[in-house]
């Protein structure tokens, strides 16, 4: 990796949410620090978030899948319906790639959850933690999932999986199937943030959104809607890193911003009594990495994020409260009330560098 020839990296998350664009900021910046050129492909929040974090960096634009929930509607009967414009997507970014790679060349293509993101000729790297997709339908069309999802993840030279292999890890089922059909590396946790021993206490309340919409905004219309109860200071990060329009609050002890970058975001993080956020999985090993409690409110009728959420309180890492019952109050309630267990150490988090350089590795000889 750290030959004469610079060596060019070109990856893809998945803009479902935002977790798959800052769960892949350390690998980003191990590239990076490794002298690589690394060329980001995507287009929307997932580009603007990436471009802030790394100003000046290559941004190709890749349409999203812009996968959508309905507002009541079970997950899986969206995502039914949603289906063919998936598939069409899938065959697209298929076809992007091989317009590009006539145009440019690239050693290492890595894609966050994109099955249709590799080729043939360059080694690529298939990044994921569900290798059990949970429908919510049961065991038989999770079965029926896993080995349609194996079929692309085969198409890959490799799989990682950011979670521990052993029996303590983060991501239960999806990340340790009872059967296994492909073979995974797991690369351990990723995170964005370092962490910190000491920060003085600066909001007490933090409340993180995130997720596509519309679950998004009913979610921040419904604790916007108490806070006027919370006599502490708030903050209330948005997760909307493309949009323009600003959210003013009427109440003088909360502050609301659409986004912030990795560096501010571990500030608040880390100078905040409480939080209330969403269960997905970059978040939890956020929240792991800088050792800190939260309550966590799955999205409605997304079974992986369901599923995380009972999985962490089982585990006795955090606990967590369905959307529609909702209240400030008893969240809170919850969470001060809530023991916490013993969670994963620092080195947890800086095993992935091996696995990268496993990758590279494979990229030198294939490249000879």
């Amino acid at each position: 990796m750290n030959g004469e020839k610079k060596l060019r990296i070109l990856l893809a998350p998945l803009d479902w949410g935002l977790g798959h664009a800052t769960r892949c900021i350390p690998i980003i910046r191990y590239f990076l620090q490794k002298g690589c050129e690394v060329v980001i492909a995507a287009d929307a929040a997932p580009a603007k978030l990436l471009q802030a974090e790394f100003p000046g960096i290559g941004i190709k634009q890749l349409p999203g899948y812009k996968i959508r929930y309905s507002s009541g509607a079970f997950l899986a009967l969206a995502i039914v319906k949603q289906l063919p414009n998936i598939l069409r997507t899938i065959k697209a970014e298929q076809q992007w790639l091989n317009d590009l790679l006539q145009k440019e060349h690239f050693d290492l293509i890595i894609s966050d959850n994109r099955p249709g993101f590799y080729h043939k000729n360059v080694h690529s790297v298939y990044i994921t933690h569900q290798l059990l997709i949970k429908s919510g339908w049961g065991k038989m069309i999770d079965g029926v999932l896993q080995k349609k999802h194996a079929s692309y993840i085969k198409q890959f030279n490799e799989v990682w999986v950011p979670d521990l292999p052993g029996p303590q890890n983060l991501a239960g089922d999806l990340s340790h199937p009872p059967k296994q059909i492909v073979q995974p590396v797991y690369i351990g946790l990723l995170s964005r943030f370092s962490r910190e021993v000491n920060s003085s206490t600066k909001y007490d309340l933090l409340i993180l959104l995130s997720g596509p919409e519309p679950q998004r905004s009913i979610l921040e219309q419904k604790i916007i809607q108490q806070l006027h109860l919370f006599k502490g200071s708030v903050l209330l990060v948005r997760g909307l890193p493309a949009a323009d329009e600003k959210l003013f609050s009427q109440l003088p002890h909360v502050t609301a911003v659409n986004h912030l970058p990795a560096l501010e975001l571990q500030q608040a993080i880390v100078s905040s009594q409480q939080i209330i956020c969403r269960s997905g999985y970059t978040t939890l090993m956020d929240l792991m990495k800088l050792q800190k409690k939260a309550v966590l409110i799955p999205t409605p009728g997304q079974p992986e994020q369901e599923y995380l959420a009972q999985y962490m309180q089982q585990q006795g890492y955090f606990p967590f409260i369905h959307q529609q019952h909702f209240s400030l109050d008893a969240a809170l309630k919850l969470l001060n009330k809530f023991t916490t267990a013993t969670s994963f150490t620092e080195n947890d988090f800086e095993l992935y560098p091996a696995a990268i350089e496993h990758g590279f590795k494979q990229t030198a000889s294939n490249n000879h």
